[in-house]
C-alpha cells in the first residue's frame, strides 16, 4: 500500500512542478509518468479520469502549501503589515532562486490555458486565488485596516506579485521583487493612517 501512495505522490508532485515550469498543455501525461516513475496501470488506478483529475489533485496541493505559507508568515509578523508584505515577496523571491527561476506560478500557468479547456480546473484554480488573497486581506484587517483597503490591498499585492514572478522569470533577477517590497511596503503607513483618519 505504502508503494502505491508513493507511487500517487510522486505523480502529482512531478505534474505540479512540470506545470509551474511549462503549464497545462506542454505537459503530456508520458512525460509525468517517465519522470515520476509510475507504472501507467498505477497511475489509472490512482486517477481514473487522467490528466484532469491529477491537474486537480496538483492544484490543491499547490494552494494548501501557498496556504499554510501565508499563515505563517502572518503567523510570524503578527499586527505588522509593513513587514508581512516585505516577508511575501521575500518567500516568493527565495522560491525563484531555489528552482532557478524555473518555477512560474501554477495557478498563474493554468490560468492562462485553461479557460478554453476545462471549466471545472478554472473554477478551482480561481477559488485557488480567491481563498489566498483572503488570508493576506485577513492579515490587514488584524493590522488595523477598514474591509474594503484589507480588500483591495490583499488583490493589489497578489496580482503584484504574479506579475512579478513572470518578469522574474524573464530577467532571472529578483530585483523586481525588492521594488514591490520597497514601494507596497512604504505605501501600507499611508493606508494605516487613512483609515485612523476616517474611524475619527
Amino acid at each position: 500500500m505504502a508503494g502505491k501512495t508513493d507511487a500517487r505522490s510522486r505523480a502529482i508532485s512531478t505534474a505540479e512542478r512540470l506545470f509551474r515550469i511549462q503549464g497545462y498543455t506542454a505537459t503530456g501525461l508520458t512525460e509525468i509518468l517517465k519522470e515520476s516513475g509510475a507504472p501507467k496501470g498505477s497511475f489509472y488506478f490512482h486517477f481514473p479520469r487522467g490528466k484532469a483529475q491529477l491537474a486537480e489533485e496538483a492544484i490543491d496541493h499547490y494552494v494548501a502549501t501557498r496556504k499554510d505559507v501565508l499563515r505563517e508568515i502572518s503567523s510570524r509578523r503578527k499586527g505588522d503589515a509593513a513587514g508581512f508584505v516585505r516577508d511575501l515577496f521575500g518567500a516568493f523571491a527565495a522560491e525563484m532562486i531555489a528552482s532557478d527561476f524555473q518555477y512560474g506560478c501554477l495557478m498563474q500557468n493554468l490560468a492562462n490555458e485553461l479557460p478554453s479547456l476545462d471549466a471545472d480546473l478554472t473554477a478551482r484554480v480561481a477559488r485557488g486565488f480567491t481563498e489566498s488573497t483572503e488570508i493576506i486581506a485577513g492579515h490587514f484587517l488584524d493590522c488595523g485596516f477598514s474591509n474594503a483597503q484589507a480588500s483591495s490591498t490583499a488583490s493589489a499585492v497578489v496580482a503584484s506579485a504574479e506579475g512579478a514572478r513572470t518578469i522574474a522569470r524573464l530577467q532571472r533577477s529578483t530585483a523586481v521583487f525588492v521594488a514591490l517590497s520597497n514601494v507596497v511596503s512604504g505605501g501600507l503607513g499611508f493606508l494605516l493612517r487613512n483609515a485612523a483618519g476616517s474611524e475619527g
